[in-house]
């Protein structure tokens, strides 16, 4: 949940029980329930998560309902609580991990969320197996053709308002709306559809770090139970549903999770981020001997979108002394020089990544020869992503990257990077116990994540493939 997407959103005064205390299960009982819960998904045959806002509390997003949530703040007359980064940083948590591989397994074959976070999405639940019933604040959609566009930044509005970018089909150029609900938007049928048919058709509904307050979403789990499906809560709070469950869990999610895929023996796959810019040289010659050219890094999502996982770019001339390097601190990051025509140089470019990644730098040495004729070509993009998470899972370590598209025209030349910025590995079952049986009693239980080194990560980028 974004504390920027709750400011947004219009005033109300019900918002059903905020603040209730939080409630674990002795450890003995819970390891029971986690056994039992992970028999239950062994046996299913047709599995629905249905989440809520507290899958994400450990990503660093504050929930709605709990002793410091939004809403519980905000009767008590208290500002707003902090997140611990921003919001386009929150990396998935290992719950939404753990999802990812039983949906890979073939056990969950259904995500419904109110949550307008993202994360399912970035942790790579597949678009046609969720529901986002509330939205996504990351998202917006043409209302003419339909067409989604999934950004690396937070929308600026809520409510289905219209946003400053228009669909980039040339044969529509509507305006975009976010796609985020307000408190009297009715949920779309293109979420609410699918998500009531895989709640009738479910033998079992898995609802995790939800309150089950919010009407109608909250009655999706019970349509399971007219045949014959049963309802699973894990939450720390009682909920309004709690006495039609078949089996309610108070514990953290993270640790539940935790202990089901261990029971059922699968791994919790680490999360790797790909983020993408685009790298745009314009040239034009002045007297046949020199060329004037500007050298543009940009979002794909558009020349005035944000780069918020960019901070600042470093370009410097290995083979040219004669050429200052420079800094540019400031998006748009632009840079404009005149060089010799018949003169080639190399061109390195170093990107000072933002906080929140897992490391500091990347390079891309991109050679520069304004006398070779090249072709434009274009690679699948899943395939290059997949080829770039596998590259960062063997090496554990992040800042390969790989061009994802060529264009060259007689005056301009523009290339689509993709840059895997960011790596967590999630602890299994043995390692999380370890470390607690070190913590003193009276800690609190905790999740951690295995980060990665910040080391900088330099690579070349081959002319050849530009």
């Amino acid at each position: 949940m974004s504390l920027g997407y709750a400011e947004k959103l219009s005033y109300r005064e019900d918002v059903g029980t905020v603040g209730m205390s939080e409630i674990f299960d002795p450890p003995d009982i819970l390891e029971q329930k986690i056994e039992e819960l992970a028999l239950m998904i062994k046996e299913s045959k047709h599995l629905v998560a249905f989440t809520g806002a507290g899958i994400s509390t450990s990503c660093g997003i504050p929930d709605f309902r709990g002793p410091k949530g939004v809403w519980t703040l905000q009767r008590a007359g208290k500002g707003l609580p902090e997140a611990s980064l921003p919001f386009h940083h929150a990396m998935p948590s290992l719950t939404h991990m753990a999802l990812v591989e039983l949906e890979r397994a073939g056990i969950l074959k259904f995500v419904i969320s109110q949550n307008v976070d993202s994360l399912h999405l970035r942790s790579g639940i597949p678009r046609q197996k969720l529901a986002e019933l509330h939205g996504n604040s990351f998202r917006e959609v043409c209302p003419s053709c339909g067409t989604e566009y999934i950004r690396d930044f937070e929308v600026e509005t809520v409510g289905l308002k219209e946003t400053s970018r228009r669909c980039s089909d040339i044969k529509c150029g509507a305006k975009l709306r976010d796609s985020v609900l307000d408190w009297e938007d009715a949920l779309p049928p293109k979420e609410m559809n699918p998500a009531e048919n895989h709640c009738r058709t479910a033998d079992l509904v898995l609802c995790l770090g939800t309150s089950l307050q919010i009407t109608p979403a909250c009655n999706l789990p019970l349509k399971c139970i007219r045949n014959g499906g049963k309802i699973v809560i894990v939450n720390l709070q009682p909920t309004p549903k709690d006495k039609k469950a078949s089996l309610v869990i108070h514990g953290l999610v993270d640790k539940v999770i935790t202990g089901v895929m261990h029971f059922l023996n699968l791994r919790i796959p680490p999360y790797i981020r790909v983020d993408f810019l685009q790298l745009t040289l314009s040239h034009s010659p002045k007297k046949k001997t020199y060329v004037k050219w500007i050298l543009k890094i940009t979002s794909i999502h558009g020349p005035k979108a944000p780069l918020p996982f960019l901070k600042s770019v470093e370009i410097s001339f290995p083979n040219r002394p004669d050429l200052k390097a420079v800094f540019l601190h400031n998006h748009p990051f632009r840079l404009k020089r005149e060089t010799a025509r018949k003169k080639p140089f190399k061109m390195l470019l170093t990107f000072h990544l933002s906080d929140g990644c897992r490391f500091s730098h990347t390079s891309v040495e991109w050679p520069i020869d304004f006398q070779v004729t090249k072709s434009s070509f274009t690679r699948d993009k899943d395939e290059v992503v997949q080829s770039l998470k596998k590259a960062v899972e063997e090496e554990s370590h992040c800042g390969q990257h790989a061009v994802l598209e060529g264009k060259f025209l007689p005056r301009s030349e523009v290339a689509t990077v993709a840059i895997a910025t960011n790596i967590h590995k999630y602890e299994g079952l043995e390692e999380l116990n370890r470390r607690q049986e070190m913590m003193p009693n009276d800690s609190p239980p905790s999740i951690k994540r295995s980060d990665e080194s910040m080391n900088g990560y330099t690579t070349s980028v081959k002319r050849l493939k530009l």
